[in-house]
């Protein structure tokens, strides 16, 4: 399958990454679960929507159109768990967020088949991060990965009560400098919106596997629940109630803390 990863390279030392905002089921994969509604369910609806204004700003882009029901280009390819202990979904899902079953029975990935889509898209899409980590680093000496995800605001399969809006992770401020991760949480908490770091969410196989602070790779995991910038129905959604649609006025206080929050990522990268 090709077509599938884009990548819009800018010329400042900033990457934003999507991992999850795509929803292609490919044709020899589509037909194993139970229903495509349900493989889309989890997508971070809109989210490069929300970060549209980042070209503006000179930031690279990485987005996959892949569905992270086919595979999650976010988890450790050997399938370790990065929560362990916790729910949490695989490398290539067998359910929801909810804990529905994504397949038909009898059709879930096996090993070889699981392997197959590793090679296939995980690898390239880590290769491409490292890619432009490496041009940017030569021409700037250092570079912020800014791994963009949303996700709804209460799922009690993987979470008590409800998430706060603003949710950065940094593994414990091990994948950037702790100074970039305060000033990113500090302009959250401005917003007025609940805001956490390293809370449930700490950050995920991008930002631990090619966060380096001590050679000038700087990663931070943005989490946002959606009803920050959607009209989200909070609890279990049915098939017609979710993805509601984007709205930008809706999501306009979002998006200019959005802006701050990118704009001090470029500051620090931009600071010898």
């Amino acid at each position: 399958m090709t077509g599938w990863l884009t990548i819009r390279e800018g010329a400042r030392p900033l990457i934003v990454t999507f991992p999850h905002t795509g929803t292609t089921l490919p044709a020899d994969i589509a037909g194993h679960f139970v229903s495509p509604q349900r493989a889309r369910r989890d997508t971070d609806w809109w989210v490069d929507q929300l970060y549209a204004f980042a070209t503006e700003m000179g930031a690279t882009l990485i987005h996959t159109a892949i569905s992270r029901s086919v595979i999650d280009v976010n988890r450790d390819p050997s399938g370790a768990s990065l929560y362990p202990g916790q729910n949490t979904t695989t490398l290539c899902p067998l359910t929801t967020f909810d804990g529905a079953p994504l397949y038909k029975p009898g059709q879930e990935p096996g090993e070889a088949e699981i392997a197959r889509r590793r090679v296939a898209f995980h690898t390239p899409y880590h290769h491409a991060i490292e890619d432009q980590i490496a041009r940017l680093r030569a021409a700037h000496g250092k570079v912020v990965l800014y791994d963009a995800h949303s996700i709804r605001s209460q799922i009690p399969h993987l979470f008590e009560g409800l998430l706060p809006v603003f949710n950065v992770g940094t593994n414990y401020q091990t994948t950037c400098a702790p100074a970039l991760a305060e000033k990113v949480t500090g302009l959250c908490a401005a917003s007025d919106q609940p805001t956490v770091l390293d809370g449930r969410f700490r950050g995920g196989w991008t930002v631990r596997h090619h966060g380096q602070p001590a050679h000038n790779v700087h990663a931070i995991q943005m989490e946002l629940s959606c009803r920050g910038y959607l009209r989200e129905p909070i609890g279990q959604v049915a098939d017609a109630d979710w993805p509601v649609p984007f709205d930008a006025d809706y999501a306009a206080p979002m998006t200019e803390t959005l802006r701050q929050v990118l704009a001090a990522c470029l500051a620090f990268a931009e600071t010898p």
